[in-house]
């Protein structure tokens, strides 16, 4: 297997609630919602950098689709993490997913192993990580 991860799909309750959150809330462009002529496809992307997408997927459908039940979430089973070249910009971003509708877990501050970060759920508890870290350098 090459190291190399090309989409994440979140499995989502309202597929429209979580896309006003990422593409109105959040600001990420994308073409809506599409598949709708298929049974069970109705689908959002978002093409990010590097070649990544972000799916919204009914979580009923990507449970159907894998073939495993639909479980209680936990937030802590993974986050997804979003880098940004300053401290100011975390601020900024997780303003912006407070004002879309995201719940704060975190507030930003220092990280103990350095950088400066916090943490905030989307509308399904998906959980996100706004982070400066002055080892990475961040590309456009």
């Amino acid at each position: 297997m090459k190291p190399r991860i090309s989409v994440i799909t979140l499995g989502v309750s309202d597929l429209e609630k979580s896309l006003t959150f990422y593409r109105d809330g959040l600001g990420l462009p994308t073409k809506g919602i599409i598949g709708t002529e298929f049974e069970g496809g109705a689908v959002v992307f978002f093409h990010m950098t590097n070649g990544l997408i972000l799916a919204l997927w009914p979580k009923k459908e990507l449970a159907k689709d894998a073939r495993v039940p639909v479980a209680a979430p936990s937030a802590a089973e993974f986050s997804i993490g979003h880098n940004v070249k300053t401290k100011a910009e975390v601020d900024v971003v997780m303003q912006q997913a407070e004002k879309a509708g995201a719940t704060i877990t975190d507030p930003p501050h220092d990280r103990i192993r350095g950088g400066y970060a916090g943490y905030f759920q989307d509308p399904d508890g998906h959980l996100w990580e706004v982070a400066w870290n002055p080892q990475f350098k961040i590309e456009e």
